[in-house]
């Protein structure tokens, strides 16, 4: 459906001041050329720029010269990447093809003119005076030329014959150190079979023909030849062997055999790779002159085929062609969006559009990433051309200028970031209905086109309406006062025009738009949003603009853009619509805080009592969950209390935790609570009353709420609504009243609570760790036992093996720091080293030789002893990183057994038992035999005889203290080795110089245990 305005999208327009009667014409960026009648061969040149001083009304173009063609030209058309011209001319009832290369300087008065054939001799022609002549390259083809297309992007050059396309590459040559001349090579050839081309366009390797009902879309593509291959001049098109037995295989096998029939086929729309099926065969003919590596392919990308319209009694051919094919194309550049022009080296394709008409009927296709039908236009009578632009469809019938609204810009924008529609950010929908903005008379309308924001018409009125003009002219003179006289003259009358219309300015459009639309705005109909999104539309077609810099008007174009976000956010905000949810996206876009937007939607209601509509809700609902800094003043917190009271009081506690309602009233929010929990009671409700009383100052009504539910399902609460614990003002976590409180009563729960939101994702480990520094309030050095606490709790629950690495870590380390400076904890540990023994895997059953180590010295403290009991069942435990902490142990002397036994245990854990025996045997003896009875098993049983037993004999031939320790530990690694060894080996490594009697029961022991065996 198209919707009609009566907007003015058309400001004031200009008459090319031509002097023989217009044939065919274009533009050239700043120029525009027409061509002369088919009686003269020549191209005029305007200046088309408006030039009008500020009041005054607009000036003429300006004519800047004229060149001579060499032929009739027929058609013509203008190259951006190289600023030539090329034309299809008639002579001697014969077609040719030329393109005139540096025109300006025959425009401008040059007569120098130099005729050569594409790709012959270049250097000789072209002395000094190259660069001041034009030059006029004949393309010499075998067959006559029917249309051409130039790429925007390349220069590129495509030509259609009956049943072929030639492609000519653009390359520039440099005949001297300052002449740089263009030339085009023969590149490729596409023979086409079942089809005439009637129009063509090319475009970044996209190749569009049509013919009077047929489209066919299909990019053309170059690919590395496979190494070792040799070289084929001839390349297949991608489809299937059986390609002519396709669509077109029904109509070819009817049999014609009367005159009196005719046979159309149906409909068919082919899209990607269905449009394989399309019955056209294309064959790729390489010239083999482009380069040795080069390879085409074809890739399809849309076919469809139309029914002639048989609804009138008498059936023309000419009213069922298709017309007005064309591929517009949008750039991506560094950090804008561009349409149709730029520098090319720094272009990259991010969307192309393909449009194509039936004389009632338009259609805009998207082809680059998607293929995909967007738009179809209905016109009002039967069109003769249209011009798509990046702002508009301009339409043109016999007697009216139409101007229809298009979505490049919304598809660009979504090519450029398929994320466009979330909660952050949005863009009105592709499928939107299209609209006309202005149906603009114009008598005798036959030719347009157009040149950036402007639009060139050819008028040609016939002699019966030239005629029918000059009697009602005369008839209304007739009727006024005889003092006013007639002033038409034939002469002013040639019967053609040609005229420049300047369109209206994006801003001055906009601001029509915006005031259009407030006549739908107190109905809330859907016509309002329609034309909004219309506006928005044309604001970011207008920021898209490669020509737009740094300016004014681009400051002007950003505050449009975020008041039509804003406006579109009322909306949504104030309708009952389906798309109520875009209401947030807007409003973010917009740049309005939430206090403008209730303002806003406050200053629209009648009724302040009112219940609004569910955009606003959905958008105050989001932006208060959201971690903002902006804080509402106390009487509006108190107003967005009201709103959601009536709305949706479930949502109330969410509401109160808002950090944006930090200044609300606390005996407000709980009379508010007070109703919502007689209505719908929860967790949540009876957590937040608890924590407004706290902002009251009544801390038994919060141990009372408190005390409603077990602390399990408290702890529900808290996932459900973590800004309960905690609060994120400028991107610092805060604790709350709430959580200092079960800080200093309910320890326990608080980390349980904390342990949970951990689990489900709601708070992380960093953040965890600021957030009770912040709550304990302890020197920078100092970890509060409530971290501790935390830490200890989430080993005991944690899965994710980097995260239990890096909580051992801490742990051990803060147990290392404790011992190290005899650092008591500020409270009390919620868990003894036995709980954690029982409960959590990653601490181990502490070694007994450890434990007979620490029963030979009694513990200084018990929290002292708790924190080593922790460190020593964390060292035993089987997955701890003992490498992790070994800087650490410096600070932990070994002249204590404390400290001894974490050094051994360190030490054991790595291999290192020779170092381990070492220790022991000088700091702590006693404990040696318990340590090898544990750790010298297995493949480490041969350290009683390669190790213990030579350093417990050396250190029994010396009287000493621990004389009587090393004796008996001698006297029971005797005893380990009898029992392990055969006689022999038990001998040898019997000392020579030992006390036979000393040796003698170990041996006989070893003996009779052989006996036995």
């Amino acid at each position: 459906m198209v919707l009609l305005y009566n907007l003015h999208p058309f400001g004031w327009q200009q008459v090319v001041p031509t002097r023989q009667e217009p044939w065919v014409f274009c533009c050239g960026r700043e120029a525009l050329l027409v061509a002369s009648a088919p009686s003269a061969c020549k191209v005029e040149v305007f200046l088309a720029s408006s030039g009008a001083a500020a009041g005054a009304g607009p000036e003429l173009c300006q004519p800047l010269g004229a060149f001579g063609t060499l032929g009739r030209v027929l058609r013509m058309a203008y190259g951006e990447e190289g600023d030539y011209v090329v034309t299809i001319e008639e002579k001697n009832q014969t077609l040719f093809l030329r393109v005139y290369v540096n025109w300006r300087c025959m425009s401008a008065g040059s007569s120098r003119v130099c005729v050569r054939i594409v790709g012959h001799n270049l250097e000789e022609p072209y002395p000094e005076a190259a660069k001041d002549q034009m030059s006029i390259i004949e393309i010499p083809l075998s067959d006559p030329p029917l249309c051409f297309s130039s790429c925007p992007l390349t220069g590129d050059l495509l030509v259609a014959c009956k049943h072929k396309l030639i492609l000519f590459c653009l390359k520039r040559l440099a005949v001297s150190q300052d002449v740089t001349v263009l030339d085009f090579e023969r590149t490729l050839v596409l023979h086409v079979q079942n089809l005439i081309p009637s129009e063509v366009a090319f475009c970044a390797g996209y190749v569009a023909i049509t013919t009077e009902l047929e489209v066919l879309v299909f990019k053309l593509e170059t690919a590395e030849k496979v190494a070792g291959n040799r070289r084929r001049h001839i390349y297949e098109s991608l489809e299937p062997p059986n390609v002519h037995e396709g669509l077109k295989e029904d109509f070819y096998s009817v049999p014609l055999e009367s005159d009196d029939f005719v046979i159309c086929q149906q409909p068919v729309e082919l899209l990607e790779e269905e449009s394989r099926r399309c019955g056209i065969s294309v064959t790729l003919e390489s010239t083999g002159l482009f380069g040795e590596e080069s390879n085409y392919q074809i890739q399809y990308v849309l076919y469809r085929r139309f029914a002639p319209d048989m609804s009138s009694f008498v059936f023309s051919a000419d009213d069922a062609k298709l017309h007005s094919l064309q591929l517009l194309p949008m750039y991506e550049t560094e950090n804008s969006v561009t349409s149709d022009r730029g520098d090319p080296t720094k272009q990259e394709l991010l969307s192309l559009f393909c449009f194509f008409s039936l004389p009632h009927i338009g259609y805009l296709y998207t082809i680059a990433n998607l293929v995909e039908l967007i738009s179809t236009y209905q016109y009002s009578e039967r069109s003769q051309q249209a011009v798509l632009t990046p702002r508009f469809l301009h339409v043109i019938t016999s007697n009216s200028l139409q101007c229809f609204t298009v979505r490049c810009s919304a598809a660009a924008a979504r090519d450029k970031d398929p994320y466009i529609d979330t909660t952050l950010k949005a863009c009105p929908p592709i499928s939107l209905n299209v609209c006309t903005l202005r149906m603009q008379l114009f008598i005798g309308l036959k030719a347009i086109s157009h040149f950036k924001n402007h639009i060139i018409i050819l008028t040609k009125a016939d002699t019966e309406d030239i005629t029918e003009r000059k009697k009602t002219s005369r008839r209304l003179l007739s009727r006024k006062s005889d003092s006013i006289r007639s002033k038409v003259s034939t002469e002013s009358e040639p019967g053609w025009n040609l005229y420049i219309v300047h369109t209206t300015s994006t801003l001055q459009l906009y601001r029509e738009m915006v005031e259009y639309s407030k006549t739908y705005e107190n109905v809330k109909t859907e016509s309002c949003i329609h034309l909004l999104s219309e506006a928005h539309l044309l604001i970011r077609t207008a920021l898209m603009d490669p020509d737009l810099k740094a300016s004014e008007e681009k400051e002007e174009l950003l505050e449009a853009f975020q008041e039509s976000c804003a406006l579109l956010g009322d909306c949504y905000s104030r309708f009952d619509t389906k798309d109520f949810h875009l209401a947030l996206p807007y409003y973010k876009m917009s740049g309005l805080s939430i206090t403008e937007v209730l303002k806003r939607v406050d200053s629209t209601l009648d009724d302040k009592t009112q219940k609004h509509e569910k955009g606003f809700i959905f958008y105050l609902h989001h932006s208060l969950y959201e971690d903002l800094e902006e804080e509402l003043s106390e009487e509006l917190a108190a107003k967005v209390l009201q709103i959601f009271y009536l709305a949706e009081p479930s949502q109330m506690p969410h509401v109160i935790c808002s950090p944006c309602l930090k200044h609300v009233c606390p005996r407000i929010a709980m009379e508010y609570l007070e109703k919502v929990e007689a209505i719908v009671p929860s967790i949540v409700v009876t957590l937040t009353k608890a924590s407004m009383a706290l902002k009251i100052g009544d801390q038994e009504r919060c141990k009372n709420e408190l005390d409603k539910y077990a602390e399990m399902m408290l702890v529900c609460g808290f996932i459900v609504e973590p800004r309960l614990l905690r609060q994120q003002i400028k991107g610092q976590i805060i604790p709350t009243e709430l959580a200092i409180y079960l800080r200093e009563t309910r320890s326990g729960f608080f980390v349980a609570s904390l342990l949970a939101l951990h689990e489900n994702n709601k708070i992380e480990l960093e953040e965890a760790d600021l957030y009770i520094k912040m709550l304990c309030a302890q020197e920078e050095d100092t970890v509060a036992q409530l971290l501790v606490d935390f830490w200890e709790a989430l080993l005991v629950t944690c899965a994710q093996e980097n995260v239990v690495k890096e909580l051992q870590f801490k742990l051990a380390t803060q147990y290392i720091w404790r011992l190290s400076r005899k650092q008591l904890p500020d409270t009390k540990p919620l868990k003894t080293a036995e709980d954690l023994i029982n409960s959590c895997g990653h601490y181990g059953l502490i070694f007994p030789w450890v434990i007979f180590m620490m029963s030979l010295t009694p513990p200084d403290n018990q929290n002292s002893s708790e924190d080593l009991s922790k460190l020593q069942s964390l060292l035993c435990g089987p997955s701890f990183n003992i490498a992790s902490i070994l800087p650490f142990l410096e600070t932990l002397p070994e002249d204590t057994i404390s400290g001894l036994s974490i050094h051994v245990l360190c030490s054991t854990q790595l291999g290192q038992y020779d170092k381990s025996i070492d220790k022991l045997l000088e700091r702590c003896p006693e404990a040696i035999i318990p340590y090898a009875q544990h750790e010298l098993k297995d493949e480490h049983q041969a350290l009683w005889w390669n190790k213990l037993l030579p350093e417990l004999c050396k250190r029994t031939r010396c009287n000493g203290e621990y004389y009587p320790v090393f004796l008996s530990s001698l006297q029971e690694t005797l005893s380990v080795i009898a029992m392990a060894l055969e006689l022999k080996d038990f001998l040898n490594v019997v000392p020579e110089d030992g006390n036979a009697a000393f040796f003698l029961p170990h041996l006989l022991q070893c003996s009779r245990r052989k006996q036995l065996t």
